[in-house]
Parts: C-alpha cells; sequence; structure tokens
C-alpha cells in the first residue's frame, strides 16, 4: 500500500518536472500542473486496467495463478487467491466428511431415512430401499406417507409422538416369509425428521420360540408330574396288594423316565449351543460307531415291539466301511441313535428299518435311515427339527418320544458342517440322512 503511494507521488513529480521543462517559462507553473494532471490521469487509467484484468480473473473463477503480481491490485488479487483456495479447501473437506458421514449410514445395518420438514424424502440409505421398497431415482422428494401406505406406520406419522417406535409389516412380508419392522422417528434441525427402520423379524421370532419353548417344556414335565402325584396318592391312600403296587410303581418309572429322558435331551441342546465347535482332533470310527446304534436300536425295538403282541420289526444295518469321521463322539452318536431310534419308535410292528453309510463320489460320506413308518406329509417336513414340534403328539408321547430328537441332530449337524436331509411321503414311509463333508472323513488305520 505505501509503495503504491510512493510511486504515484513519483509520478507526479515526474509529471511537473515535464510540464515545467516542456512549458514556456512563463508558463512552467501551469505546466507543472498540467504534467501532474496528466500523469494522474494516466496513472487512473493504468490502474484502471489493472482493475478491469483483475475483475475478469474473479469472474472466470480461475485461481490457478494471479493475473497481476505487482501493486495493489497484484496484492488484492493475490489475498483473494489464497482466500479461495482456503475456501475450496474448507469445501472439499466438508464434503469429504458428508461422504464419510454418508458412506457410515449406507454401511448401517438400520434403515435410514432423511426427511424435510414438509415430510418429503431427501435421502436413504440402501437398507431403508430394501425395508420399504424405495428408488433412488424415482422416490426422491416424495412423501414417506405416500409411499408406505401401512396404517399402523400412517397412524404413527400424524399421531406426533414419537417417544417410541412402531412396528409394522416390511415390504417383502408374505405368510411363507414374514417381514417386520420397527420404525422409530426423531425430531432434528427445522423441522426435520429422520427415520430409522430396523429388522425385528428375527426378534420376534426368537420370542415367539422361547415362549413356545417355556410353554412345552412346562406342558411336557406338567404331564408326567401329574401321573406320578396321582400314583403317589394312590399308594398313600389305598391298601393295595403287592401286584398292583409292582403296577402302580412300573407306571410310576416309566414317567419318571420320560422326565429324565426330556432332561437329558434339554442338557444336550444347552451343550450343543453353548461348546466350542468341534475340531479335527477326535475321531471316531464308522464300524464302532453302527454297532453302537444297531445294539441300542435291538434293544428299543424288543421293548416297543413284544414278541407276543405281534411281529417283530425287521432291522437292516449296512455293513460301514473302514472308515473314521472326525468330531466329538458323543455328539455324533447322539445323531445318530436319535434318527435310528425315531424310525424304531414310528415304524409298525412288521415294518423294516435300514441304515447304512454310504461313501460319495466327491469323499462325502452319508448316513442313512430308511423306514417303511406312515411317512410325512409335506408341509410338516420343514418344522421337523423344530423343537417340540410333532406331526402325530398323541402317538409321539406313546412311543416316548421327547420332541427333541430331531433338534439335536439339527444341531450336530451344522457344528460339524454336514447337511441333514429329509425325504418322505404320507403312506411311503420316510428316509434321513447326513451328509458329512470329505474333509472329516479319512481311512481307518
Amino acid at each position: 500500500m505505501l509503495l503504491h503511494l510512493i510511486l504515484f507521488l513519483l509520478l507526479q513529480i515526474l509529471g511537473a518536472v515535464i510540464g515545467i521543462w516542456l512549458a514556456p517559462e512563463d508558463l512552467q507553473i501551469r505546466g507543472g500542473l498540467a504534467g501532474m494532471l496528466v500523469m494522474g490521469l494516466l496513472w487512473v487509467l493504468v490502474d484502471f486496467t489493472r482493475g478491469l484484468r483483475v475483475l475478469h480473473w474473479l469472474r472466470n473463477g480461475d485461481v490457478s495463478d494471479v493475473p497481476l503480481k505487482l501493486g495493489l491490485w497484484g496484492e488484492a488479487a493475490e489475498r483473494a487467491r489464497r482466500l479461495v483456495r482456503q475456501r475450496e479447501h474448507e469445501t472439499r473437506d466438508s464434503d469429504r466428511r458428508l461422504q464419510d458421514f454418508l458412506a457410515a449410514l449406507q454401511a448401517s445395518p438400520n434403515g435410514v431415512v432423511l426427511l424435510d420438514a414438509h415430510g418429503r424424502i431427501e435421502w436413504f440409505n440402501q437398507t431403508a430401499a430394501q425395508h420399504f421398497g424405495l428408488d433412488s431415482g424415482r422416490d426422491l422428494l416424495q412423501h414417506m406417507v405416500n409411499l408406505v401406505r401401512d396404517p399402523a406406520f400412517t397412524a404413527y406419522v400424524s399421531g406426533g409422538n414419537y417417544q417410541s417406535s412402531v412396528v409394522m409389516q416390511g415390504r417383502a412380508h408374505s405368510s411363507a416369509h414374514p417381514s417386520r419392522l420397527s420404525v422409530h422417528l426423531h425430531d432434528y434441525g427445522e423441522g426435520r425428521r429422520l427415520l430409522l427402520s430396523r429388522d425385528v423379524t428375527m426378534f420376534e421370532q426368537a420370542e415367539a420360540m422361547r415362549r413356545d419353548f417355556v410353554a412345552n417344556v412346562s406342558h411336557e414335565i406338567r404331564t408326567p408330574l401329574t401321573v406320578l402325584s396321582g400314583f403317589v396318592e394312590t399308594l398313600q391312600t389305598l391298601p393295595l396288594d403287592a401286584t398292583e403296587r409292582a403296577r402302580y410303581l412300573d407306571l410310576m418309572a416309566q414317567q419318571a423316565g420320560r422326565m429324565q429322558s426330556l432332561v437329558s435331551d434339554l442338557l444336550m441342546l444347552s451343550r450343543l449351543e453353548g461348546s466350542p465347535l468341534p475340531g479335527a482332533a477326535e475321531w471316531s470310527s464308522l464300524p464302532a460307531l453302527m454297532g453302537q446304534v444297531e445294539q441300542e436300536a435291538q434293544v428299543l425295538s424288543a421293548v416297543l415291539n413284544p414278541p407276543m403282541t405281534g411281529p417283530a420289526q425287521t432291522l437292516v444295518f449296512e455293513p460301514a466301511p473302514a472308515r473314521e469321521l472326525a468330531g466329538r463322539p458323543s455328539e455324533l452318536h447322539s445323531a445318530l441313535s436319535n434318527l435310528v431310534s425315531n424310525a424304531v419308535r414310528y415304524t409298525p410292528a412288521g415294518g423294516e428299518v435300514r441304515c447304512g453309510w454310504l461313501m460319495l463320489e466327491d469323499g462325502r460320506v452319508e448316513f442313512y435311515v430308511q423306514d417303511s413308518g406312515p411317512g410325512i406329509a409335506p408341509e410338516h417336513i420343514p418344522r421337523l427339527t423344530e423343537r417340540f414340534y410333532r406331526v402325530d403328539r398323541s402317538r409321539s408321547r406313546d412311543t416316548g418320544g421327547t420332541g427333541l430328537g430331531l433338534a439335536i441332530v439339527k444341531h450336530v449337524a451344522q457344528r460339524h458342517g454336514a447337511e441333514l436331509h429329509i425325504e418322505s411321503s404320507p403312506g411311503k414311509g420316510s428316509r434321513f440322512s447326513i451328509l458329512f463333508p470329505a474333509s472329516r472323513v479319512r481311512q481307518l488305520s
């Protein structure tokens, strides 16, 4: 600024000197003033031209370099360039933070929708698009209540009380694949609202399963306890001979055994769900496993089908291949035993139960159980591995089942990387099989 003023004064002095030098002797004062005026106008013209260059540079927005390096306008242009560069840097930082924030919202497992003061959609993430069936090219700036026409959601939005959430059906809801969403609105900014959605289908199903589980356990235990209490009261109040007393005690032992089996299966399920996955440190011989299962099946078949009641069942156990299976022996035995015992329980007298091992071409090994029982309708097959699910409840209790066997089989199969397959048709028997991966099979040493 000072240099700019000094230069202007020097030009004025130079103009005065030139004017005095060129003017006649009697007009030297006027000549000096005229020289100063000319130099002043020249200064204004040059300064105006430099100002126009700076103004043109500012209008173009090219801050890569300044048009002038010196003078007042040069300093002003340099400071303007620095200020613009600073603002651009701050803007880029803000944009980057905004993009990081939106990327975080996009990666959120919950649905996020930003609504303006009129309830129109400003932005949403991919999860929200899946939850509500939104499309970014079609639904931006559309009213949310016009796109989500669930009565519960509409009443929630119009009510204005957002202290709690509302549960509604998801976009992909169907009877075969239910979908439930928890939606919560939050006020922010100047009248804007943040909508959060969360898929609670699994939570509601888990809660329903928990209630059913508690109810089923209570029911399963209450029945034998009621029978035991009745028999105990009978033994305490009525004079019974030795034969009657023995019969009552035998029935009480059966009910106690039933409760013991139920508790044992519940403990097995608890251990399966809470213990680490089995590794490859333990190996079980397939022939040894088959021998144990065959012995238990023979005993169970003899108990359920005494010789005097009718023809005996035919139990066929194919020779097991000379292989070993990696896994926890107690779990493997429990899974195989449950499949075979179920087949024995549900196959009528005179029927056939066949089981064995098959070596597949890809190295996997399959354990199968085929029976000639009544078969299972297709609608029941997907639910057979649910706890306490029974196709025929009365018949299950008659045969002594706890309703947990196939749930144990499913957990054991999953823990060993195996697959459980069920094939059945009413009147044509059933086939249950477990396919173990090749990585868990080796030659018997």
